[in-house]
């Protein structure tokens, strides 16, 4: 490479310290003769694929925080501990990004000031660490939660248009360093294959809207009715789940269904609970220590002694509990674990519909389950229209002795289909746009779960979904429209528009950077012609040398 350019002592000492962990200036560097070797380049160009490589992660760590309390549930039937693991995740996540950005942007200004690219090798290792827990990440992702590759592809449908505009956006600030290294490079081969490839990538971006699609890019006027809220075991974030406080707080967020999950006692009571161990929303090892926590080993009896409410308080499952009133806190701590029957009746006092599972599904008893589960519907003289059956087991019989129930199908209608299917639900990550609208057009209710975040509430919203089941009914119910909508044509121009400006400031940056190489190959001939020869009148240094003479003299 050429000589560098002349930066400033203190500039080119603050850029080496941290990157090279030396202290040295321009000067000294220039008198060591180092300069930025093959080694060095290749521990750039994977410094800037970490840092993509994180990126991506971080990308990925926003869209799962949807799903997060699964995993924290997941985490706690595993090893009976529960923290909030989405905050350990975005910690980390910001850490490792970071790093790596600083490390970037660091190594971008050493390259603009001309200066060598030492990277230190407590740096080195540092990267390959922050590769390995990413790598490790993302091998953790695809085992575990493979299903949050899919939502990666509704993600896009809410931030394709968004993403496109950043990644032209940083692409077209990184023309600077890459203008600056060709013009100091000799390499013409190099030279040639590095403009090809920054051309092709801004080339294949700027061409990239062509592919991206959006259900919210659309008019105003096309906009579907906003989705039906149903209240994911009442409202979990502001009271425990599956109580009747949780049951109330949901009827005040204008939840139309209450989902909810039911067992049977083993003296043949169905009461609300989601999961077959007590220990997690109840005090049952306190209570009954030498006991089991199976849900459907315990009676009525045994059951209404355990507090259901507490935990919420002590484990704070979500953010949210911190902001409750005292009065809503000292409810909290009498809840009891409800029976169906009470669940019906205030039901059909707030005039909403209860949709629930039967579990455990793979019961030897199950069938009982379900004929002691429908003969309580039955007998609590709720509307029959209000009920959304969600169990596939013995659904015919169901059907038989309560065809005014409303059947909701945990699966996509098939093409034989015998009877029609009116309801389905199912995990949002399921179900295409394309299919959705669809289903609306074919007079097919979908609901879909579990929805938390506004940018998922807004593309099912743009989608036609019918409605969504969350976590965060009381955001979801503030949302007047979705995040975000764009026109065809507003997306058009701001596509164009995008695109122009970037071409200009690429075009403006490397004929600037042109201009400035030329100048110093300038200065650098005066400097060493000073040295060997009376300068010439006629040349350009022999014109500065009496420029600056004449100023003299007239000063």
């Amino acid at each position: 490479m050429a000589d560098p350019p002349g930066c400033c002592s203190t500039c080119a000492t603050c850029l080496l310290c941290p990157y090279s962990c030396q202290w040295i200036t321009a000067k000294k560097e220039k008198r060591k003769g180092l300069r930025t070797t093959k080694c060095d380049c290749s521990w750039f160009l994977f410094l800037f694929c970490v840092f993509l490589f994180t990126l991506v992660w971080l990308y990925f760590a926003i869209i799962i925080l949807n799903d997060f309390h699964n995993f924290n549930e997941f985490i706690f039937r595993e090893r009976k501990l529960w923290l909030d693991w989405s905050q350990v995740l975005l910690i980390a996540t910001a850490v490792l990004i970071s790093y790596s950005s600083v490390l970037l942007v660091l190594a971008l200004c050493l390259q603009l000031c001309g200066q060598p690219l030492k990277l230190h090798w407590v740096h080195k290792v540092l990267l390959i660490l922050t590769a390995l827990v990413v790598a490790a990440a993302f091998t953790g992702l695809g085992i575990k939660w493979a299903e949050e590759w899919k939502s990666a592809r509704v993600s896009l449908q809410a931030t394709g248009p968004f993403l496109h505009i950043g990644t032209v956006g940083g692409m077209t600030l990184l023309a600077w360093p890459l203008a600056s290294f060709i013009y100091r490079t000799r390499k013409t081969g190099l030279r040639v294959f590095l403009l090809l490839v920054y051309c092709a990538a801004m080339i294949a971006l700027y061409l990239a809207p062509l592919g991206i699609t959006s259900p919210c890019i659309m008019e105003e006027n096309q906009l579907p009715p906003k989705p039906a809220l149903v209240g994911h075991r009442g409202a979990p974030m502001l009271a425990p789940e599956n109580t009747l406080m949780s049951l109330h707080k949901a009827v005040e967020c204008d939840v139309q269904v209450f989902e909810t999950d039911v067992m049977v006692s083993a003296d043949g009571v169905p009461f609300l609970m989601h999961d077959e161990e007590l220990t997690r929303t109840t005090n049952v090892q306190a209570v009954f220590p030498d006991r089991a926590a199976q849900s459907i080993a315990f009676n009525w009896t045994d059951l209404q002694q355990l507090d259901a409410g507490s935990w919420f308080l002590e484990r704070r499952p979500f953010p949210t509990v911190q902001s409750l009133s005292p009065a809503d806190r000292n409810e909290t701590t009498k809840q009891r674990i409800p029976s169906l029957e009470q669940a019906l009746e205030a039901v059909k006092q707030s005039n909403i519909s209860i949709m629930f599972d039967l579990r455990p599904e793979n019961h030897s008893d199950y069938q009982n389950f379900v004929n002691v589960t429908l003969g309580v519907i039955l007998q609590s003289g709720i509307p029959l229209q209000q009920v959304l059956w969600l169990p596939d087991g013995f659904r015919e019989d169901v059907k038989q002795q309560a065809p005014g129930v409303q059947q909701v199908y945990g699966r996509k209608r098939l093409k034989d289909e015998k009877e029609p299917v009116l309801h389905v639900n199912l995990p949002y990550q399921d179900m295409s746009s394309e299919e959705i609208r669809q289903y609306r057009q074919d007079n097919i209710s979908v609901n879909l779960y579990v929805v938390n975040q506004p940018w998922l509430f807004s593309v099912l919203w743009c989608s036609g979904v019918s409605s969504v089941t969350t976590n965060a009914c009381q955001v979801l119910k503030e949302m007047k429209r979705p995040v975000w909508l764009l026109p065809s044509s507003t997306y058009l121009m701001i596509w164009i528009v995008v695109d122009c400006v970037s071409f200009l400031i690429i075009i403006w940056a490397f004929i600037l950077l042109k201009k400035c190489s030329h100048r110093r190959q300038t200065a650098g001939e005066c400097t060493r012609n000073e040295s060997f020869s009376p300068l010439e009148p006629g040349s350009a240094c022999g014109t500065l040398s009496n420029r600056q003479a004449a100023f003299f003299s007239q000063t």
